[in-house]
């Protein structure tokens, strides 16, 4: 989910020397073996779902996820007329993730649309705005999608249009009737690919706004009756000094608890919510660096910054520079109270940003797994 107003990508020589004297150096004890990890088992209907980049370089360990929303592919649109998509990025690495289903085959796998265009060979030409304005296009998108699926044997579409009647990354928006339009789309991807196949969507953290012209975001009511459920994307919901992803916190924009609120006060019912987790830290919107992801913060100057400080009112780690707030995260002990919470009010399960973003452990994806699973 979500999420794309943000993910950082980060991309040693070694000199041998040889010793000068014939002595042996000492050697380094042997580190004691970890155990092999043993993933919970799976519940039926519980949903671990991993946003996985076309950009990333990993395979996914498939044992630990339920649902993989492969971001992503973008719309062709120029002037303001649908003429198809494509993935972004080289096709093998979709083939290598889709291939995945043939040895885990609980495994389910959607394609994740987007309204940023990054293919060479594309313009940013109206989206999801302007493709959303025509019943043809809506018809004509809707047939590929299910053209696409099962050329592909995947198992659904997730769209990711962030958001109706409002552009941040230059797609058009159009107050007026995106939110409306956005309605049309998923009813018409609903009646296109039928119920055999998953339709999903990365949600806002709050119910469509009245603005100037119309109406921002996305109508939950409205879109609830032609999904299967929603990742809500519970994250970016605030900046240093204040906690991105609080579970509960009045002092940020907003939290989980009134994201998840807004979602069953439109009366979604809580086994369609998905909550979302950050597997990064957020400093700014405008600063560098924005964003972290939880290798990075785990590699941080240990004389200069401290991790793993904890927030008792939004029971989230935050990372401190030179003693000051810098950015708030999410780490395994978060993780658990989240699902904790999310499991006792009855919520499908969470979903992740972005799969690469974690440690060489696994150790946010096997929290997420383990917490989900219980």
């Amino acid at each position: 989910m979500i999420k794309k107003l943000l993910p950082a990508i980060i991309l040693a020589a070694s000199v041998l020397i040889l010793p000068l004297s014939c002595e042996k150096e000492p050697q380094p004890e042997p580190k004691p073996e970890e155990k092999p990890y043993v993933p919970a088992t799976l519940k039926e209907g519980r949903v671990a779902l991993a946003y996985v980049t076309y950009w990333g370089t990993q395979i996914p360990d498939a044992r630990i996820i339920t649902h993989i929303n492969y971001a992503f592919a973008e719309l062709y649109v120029r002037n303001g007329v649908y003429q198809g998509f494509k993935l972004q990025g080289n096709e093998g690495r979709f083939k290598q993730i889709v291939d995945l289903k043939k040895s885990h085959p609980h495994l389910k796998i959607l394609v994740s649309f987007t309204h940023v265009v990054d293919n060479y060979d594309n313009i940013q030409g109206g989206s999801f705005s302007a493709l959303a304005k025509s019943d043809e296009y809506r018809k004509a998108f809707a047939q590929d999608c299910l053209e696409f699926i099962e050329e592909w044997g995947i198992d659904g579409i997730d769209i990711d249009w962030e958001f109706p009647g409002l552009s941040w990354s230059g797609a058009a928006s159009d107050p007026a009737v995106d939110v409306q339009n956005h309605i049309l789309l998923m009813k018409q991807l609903r009646e296109t690919i039928g119920n055999n196949y998953l339709l999903t969507y990365a949600g806002y953290v709050m119910d469509k706004k009245a603005v100037t012209g119309g109406y921002r975001y996305i109508d939950i009511k409205a879109v609830d009756q032609y999904v299967d459920f929603v990742n809500i994307m519970t994250y970016d919901m605030d900046a240093a000094p204040k906690h991105h992803s609080a579970l509960s916190d009045s002092r940020a924009y907003w939290d989980c608890t009134r994201a998840v609120s807004a979602y069953r006060n439109a009366g979604v019912e809580y086994n369609k919510m998905v909550l979302g987790i950050p597997f990064y830290g957020r400093h700014s919107y405008s600063e560098k660096p924005q964003s972290l992801n939880y290798s990075t913060i785990l590699s941080l100057d240990k004389t200069i910054y401290k991790i793993d400080n904890w927030d008792a009112v939004s029971k989230t780690p935050y990372v401190s520079k030179n003693g000051l707030f810098f950015c708030g995260y999410d780490n395994p002990q978060s993780i658990d109270n989240k699902a904790n919470w999310a499991r006792g009010l009855g919520l499908k399960g969470m979903m992740y940003w972005q799969y690469d973003a974690d440690d060489y452990k696994g150790t946010l994806r096997k929290a997420v797994w383990e917490s989900v699973m219980k």
